[in-house]
């Protein structure tokens, strides 16, 4: 072995779809996640976001909503087409709370407001990567509620036999009300036991349980199985009671 100069090399872990369109800030944080271990792909606008996409699949993308030639949310709504349950992480402005809203009904599974710091971008796309990982020890293999149906190992979802479209947090909130049926639990907890965060944007679990309620409730604007405790959270009541 020649000079012992032989490193050993490094995989990357993570490989990011970087949108933004501000060419500076762009090569800014695709530069500070690179130092962070993360291999990144850039992209300028919301059709060049869509050929990164087909040319190099992404573990996570993070994504800018204001875009030139296809909005963010509607790039989100198509790469959803494509891998349902890819992990998408918004990037707003200050006081654009509607946007957000706007992106979490196209499927995002976090955001994170400007100006942030590189740490916590990081943290939010580890956080968001750690709840797609399968549990080393899985509490069960298979949650089952009547015929729906998740596979905790395949992270797949079926209903009467038919696979439902989910994206991973979603899975990971219907998840977790199949595991503690019956229990109450409030905005701030699912935060904390779903997301993962302690401090966050109540209204993200309020969007996606309402995600979730169009895909499992056979009326959800009356829901039965996935129910509202006025003043106190969200109660699993089960299928078909």
């Amino acid at each position: 072995m020649a000079g012992g100069d032989i490193s050993p090399s490094v995989t990357p872990v993570v490989r990011v779809l970087l949108v933004e369109d501000d060419a500076t800030v762009r090569q800014t944080l695709a530069r500070q996640l690179t130092q962070a271990g993360m291999t990144v792909h850039s992209a300028g606008t919301g059709p060049e976001a869509l050929e990164a996409y087909a040319e190099q699949p992404a573990d996570v993308v993070l994504l800018d909503l204001m875009l030139p030639g296809l909005s963010g949310l509607e790039v989100c709504r198509r790469l959803r087409g494509i891998r349902p349950d890819l992990p998408v992480i918004m990037v707003t402005a200050r006081g654009e709370e509607h946007e957000r809203v706007h992106g979490l009904h196209a499927g995002a599974d976090d955001y994170v407001v400007k100006p942030f710091s590189t740490r916590e971008l990081e943290l939010r796309i580890r956080a968001v990567l750690r709840r797609r990982e399968p549990a080393a020890a899985p509490m069960a293999a298979v949650l089952v509620d009547g015929d729906l149906r998740l596979d905790m190992v395949a992270r797949s979802a079926t209903r009467d036999g038919r696979p439902l479209s989910l994206t991973a947090r979603e899975f990971d909130l219907l998840a977790h009300f199949l595991r503690y049926p019956g229990t109450v639990f409030s905005r701030e907890e699912l935060l904390e036991r779903v997301w993962g965060w302690h401090i966050g944007d109540a209204s993200t679990v309020t969007v996606h349980v309402r995600r979730v309620r169009e895909k499992v409730e056979a009326d959800p604007g009356q829901p039965t199985a996935l129910v509202t405790v006025f003043g106190k959270g969200y109660r699993w009541d089960g299928l078909g009671r």
